[in-house]
């Protein structure tokens, strides 16, 4: 492939960067996964632990990713090429970008599996499918909805279909457009569930799961899992937020708009707990489901309460906007890399990585029913994906950008990048040469052997 003439685009302003920002943040994860930790965990004690290690660890990455992209205005191969090329450093950091992309590509397989099932589950609460079913029936449902390849192929189309779509707009036809109206539209929807769960007579035993601090619970194996999350949820180490800083103009203040972020998807995340636990515990059932909270425990309580349909409706419109903000951002550099390095234009460049991931995405929901017994590794395909990226890639690439820019680029230039000066400079660089590596590299060798 060969370089072409390229325009790079813009973010049109600071707003419209930060809201496609969050919504590559907030994810599925935020949903189930954020509220479930901080109730098992110590509740408060644990959001305290979380947001002490997103500021020395999350909060670092996420603005050196942000710098690379800005500095390098291309796509993360590209940026890393130029930039290691300039500081006359081993061409070796351009596996930064590409392990990145590669990452992206094979999440966003298997995430628009998952993606497809929120949108079936649109479907099921708004037919009201799950009223008048016991435990046994909403579990039949699901592994009904899970041994089909027809409707998960359907599903998994359409939620590819729906990413295309708006990844094909570009910067400011796609991008922006669609976080201006994903993400206030998933502000909304979560604001009208937490008032509805405050309805359901839980409301106070929710707020106790999630924010009632047990520091009891704060066990090594606690904090760890706090450090881990506080990595994945800013969507590090995917080539994301480098493929969203090359589109940043230098006017825009990385630490602040970084710190801005940061608070808005663990808002997010909180709120979907204040919306979830009250409906869990007012219907007796446990809060401590982990994946099967959203598409085997809920739609119990769905269709056992007053206003379910409705209420199940809107909640897996909700998931399915979380995921497809994500979605976009995941194949943002893909396609950014290719418009960029192929004579393709930006629909094309689209149409062509949207497949490629799509036909992917195909091996990962056949692993769950006609291809079961397929291993690699001994794992099905849908879990192999997930386990080289979370465990291995994500944590490897990130590590890797933390490394170049606390160590390997100047001292000066990082400072003039980020803006900043006296202590907050000397926070920022301590923890990027220090504590986020360890902390990074922890996690690396932990999920590994668990």
């Amino acid at each position: 492939m060969t370089n072409k003439p390229h325009s790079h685009a813009q973010w049109s302003s600071r707003i419209a960067f930060m809201l496609a920002a969050v919504g590559s943040s907030v994810g599925l994860g935020n949903i189930w996964k954020f509220p479930y930790m901080t109730g098992e965990s110590g509740g408060g004690a644990f959001v305290l632990v979380y947001l002490v290690c997103i500021l020395l660890i999350g909060l670092p990455i996420l603005m050196s990713e942000w710098l690379l992209g800005r500095l390098g205005q291309k796509n993360p191969i590209s940026t890393m090429n130029r930039i290691a090329g300039r500081l006359k450093r081993s061409k070796a950091w351009v596996l930064i970008g590409v392990g990145g992309i590669l990452a992206a590509w094979l999440i966003l397989s298997f995430y628009s599996v998952i993606g497809g099932w929120a949108l079936a589950y649109i479907r099921y609460s708004a037919t009201a499918s799950f009223i008048g079913l016991d435990g046994e029936g909403v579990g039949a449902l699901f592994n009904g909805l899970l041994g089909s390849p027809g409707l998960l192929l359907l599903w998994h189309s359409l939620f590819m279909i729906l990413t295309i779509a708006i990844v094909a707009g570009g910067v400011s036809g796609g991008l922006e457009r669609a976080s201006k109206i994903l993400m206030p539209a998933l502000a909304v929807l979560l604001l009208v569930m937490v008032g509805y769960a405050a309805t359901t007579g839980s409301f106070e035993a929710g707020l106790d799961y999630l924010f009632s601090p047990d520091f009891s619970k704060l066990t090594g194996e606690v904090a760890l899992a706090a450090m881990g999350h506080a990595f994945f949820t800013l969507s590090l180490g995917m080539g994301i937020m480098m493929a969203y800083g090359s589109y940043l103009s230098d006017d825009v203040n990385i630490g602040r708009t970084a710190l801005t972020v940061v608070i808005l998807d663990t808002v997010i995340a909180l709120a979907a707990g204040m919306a979830i636990f009250p409906v869990v515990f007012a219907n007796g059932l446990d809060p401590a489901a982990g994946p099967g909270l959203i598409f085997q425990t809920l739609p119990l309580a769905f269709g056992n309460m007053s206003g379910g349909v409705l209420f199940g409706t809107l909640f897996f419109v909700l998931l399915v906007f979380a995921a497809w903000t994500s979605a976009i951002s995941l194949l943002e550099p893909i396609v950014e890399w290719l418009e960029e390095k192929s004579p393709l234009n930006r629909l094309t460049s689209a149409l062509v990585a949207g497949v490629a991931t799509w036909i992917l995405g195909i091996a990962a929901l056949l692993s769950l029913n006609d291809w079961a017994t397929l291993t690699l590794f001994g794992m099905p395909i849908f879990d192999l994906l997930d386990y080289v990226t979370s465990k291995i890639m994500l944590p490897l690439t990130g590590l890797a950008t933390i490394v170049f820019v606390g160590w390997f680029m100047g001292r000066d230039e990082v400072r003039a990048q980020l803006n900043m000066n006296g202590m907050a400079f000397a926070w920022w660089r301590f923890s990027a040469r220090f504590i986020a590596p360890i902390g990074v590299a922890i996690v690396f060798v932990y999920n590994l052997f668990h």
